[in-house]
């Protein structure tokens, strides 16, 4: 016997009943999207390696320690499974010049990969949802996605969820207060980790992202990049502030909010929850204006945020809004194999007629006795029965049953009863599958 081979781990399958969460999840996104103005794009899951090394820094984590990444036997190009998707949306935006003729609203979702520890809602193979406004330089677009992700919390049923706000500034004012930074760092050098002095002098600003119970104190006295802002940033982040109240759209301000990719300026922001545990950030954004000039393309503006489907998902299911499993409207009990031509070709003009119905298989030897398929029937959350029996093929008839009272779906099953319905005209015991 051939040996069993299992998934990668971190990388899992997602079969029913627990795909049609994701089903039902997907739908909503694309939904409010559409709602906004914001248009799907898709972007290949293999991208060249040099893309995130410029685009999201050298010394991020995921560019030095989780990116997969592998050289092409052909041809020897060093590519890399993408491990984040905004780069490689601003490479299309670039290669296919979409902002020649003003700003796009784009949005996205798939696998993203990284290889990291897997544990609850993070694994090797995640699966992003990201929303990008492109050529857009006022926080008024700022503003319109935050809104949209509260407007996707509400739709969802969630609650709990806070938003927290900063702002990095332009690389100017970075520059002063990486300088202010160092300067501090290194005079409690002594109390950094191993992975802070690595950092100390590449990517200081990570520093402060230190999960490091023994750094905190250090961390906290650290110079505010806040106040190395100039006018220009401090009006940016104040309008998006206003825009927000106008909103009734509550924020805390968290000036250690600094996020892991090196593309980001001015607005950053995080939704947050403590019902996940450590992996408490459910959705992430910000202003990323120089990324199309770090990846070879003309400067513009852009803004955008991804959350995570799977803790979004663990979010749903901890406050108990995933909603119920979705049933056929009926179940075809086909008593004797040889009803099954004309049994098939009723069903196939019902599910044309948009009513869905499961149909009994497994041939002469795997369709059971009559009381198995009801058994079957009722365990399949079916509203009816639809009898194809012999009796009532003979006189031109298929005996409809319902399986549950209308006030109680899903409920164990509750005869009622059941009539005969004419087999040459479906469509009226459609309606009736389709209202009921």
């Amino acid at each position: 016997m051939a040996e069993k081979l299992s998934a990668v781990k971190g990388m899992n399958d997602i079969a029913p009943p627990v795909s049609a969460h994701w089903e039902w999840l997907e739908d909503r996104l694309r939904s409010l999207m559409q709602r906004y103005g914001y248009r799907n794009v898709r972007t290949p899951i293999v991208e060249p390696t040099a893309l995130f090394v410029r685009g999201l820094g050298e010394v991020t984590d995921i560019v030095e320690k989780e990116m997969y990444s592998f050289e092409d036997r052909l041809n020897g190009e060093q590519l890399t499974l993408r491990p984040e998707n905004t780069a490689g949306v601003v490479r299309a935006a670039l290669e296919h010049s979409m902002l020649y003729d003003g700003g796009k609203r784009l949005y996205y979702m798939g696998p993203m990969f990284r290889h990291e520890r897997p544990q609850r809602g993070r694994y090797r193979q995640f699966h992003q949802f990201g929303a990008e406004a492109l050529g857009f330089a006022g926080p008024d677009v700022d503003a319109e996605l935050i809104v949209l992700a509260c407007d996707l919390w509400a739709e969802l049923g969630l609650s709990g969820i806070e938003l927290e706000i900063n702002s990095l500034g332009q690389p100017a004012e970075r520059l002063a207060h990486r300088r202010a930074l160092i300067a501090h760092l290194e005079a409690h050098a002594d109390r950094l980790d191993e992975d802070a002095k690595r950092r100390l002098h590449s990517n200081p600003l990570r520093i402060l992202d230190t999960k490091n119970p023994a750094m905190q104190e250090v961390v906290n006295a650290a110079p505010r990049l806040m106040d190395h802002l100039g006018a220009e940033s401090l009006d940016h982040f104040n309008r998006l502030r206003a825009l927000l109240d106008a909103q009734g759209i509550a924020y805390r301000i968290n000036p250690r909010l600094v996020r892991g990719m090196d593309y980001y300026n001015l607005s950053v922001f995080e939704f947050v929850t403590t019902q996940l545990g450590s992996q408490g950030t459910v959705c992430a954004g910000g202003r990323y204006d120089g990324l199309f000039e770090q990846i070879g393309g003309k400067s513009a503006p852009a803004v955008g945020w991804a959350l995570g489907m799977e803790r979004i998902l663990e979010l749903l299911k901890e406050q108990g809004c995933l909603p119920e499993q979705p049933a056929p409207d009926a179940y075809a009990v086909v008593p004797d194999v040889a009803a099954l031509p004309q049994a098939m070709t009723l069903l196939r003009v019902l599910r044309q007629q948009g009513v869905s119905v499961l149909m009994h298989a497994g041939g002469a030897e795997g369709m059971g006795s009559m009381k198995s398929q009801f058994k079957k029937a009722d365990a399949s959350g079916a509203r009816f029965a639809l009898i194809f029996g012999a009796d009532e093929l003979a006189q031109g008839m298929v005996s409809l049953k319902p399986l549950r009272a209308p006030d109680t779906i899903g409920a164990p099953s509750t005869v009622v009863a059941q009539s005969l319905q004419p087999l040459a005209d479906p469509s009226a015991w459609g309606a009736i599958l389709r209202s009921a």
